[in-house]
């Protein structure tokens, strides 16, 4: 996947993370996008790393939003 499919897939799984994860954050709809962004790049790249999956598996979209959900998890962390 490019970097721009794996922008725009990031989009889309930011906003799914924020679905599934419980309570108010205070994060805003940009805040949402480069967190669903940070998510996607990180389960794409590190998933095909370590060999999980290739490139173009819906198991990618998975493994973003999983990612995604991880960042947002910090990130409410630490602004506590």
């Amino acid at each position: 996947m490019s970097i721009i499919g794996t922008i725009i897939i990031g989009l889309i799984v930011g906003l799914v993370a924020r679905l599934l994860h419980p309570g108010k954050d205070g994060l805003g709809l940009i805040m949402t996008s480069l967190l669903g962004i940070a998510g996607a790049m990180l389960a794409t790249f590190g998933g095909q790393a370590i060999g999980v999956y290739q490139a173009g598996q819906p198991a990618g979209f998975v493994g973003a939003v999983i990612g995604a959900i991880i960042i947002l998890v910090v990130v409410s962390r630490l602004k506590r």
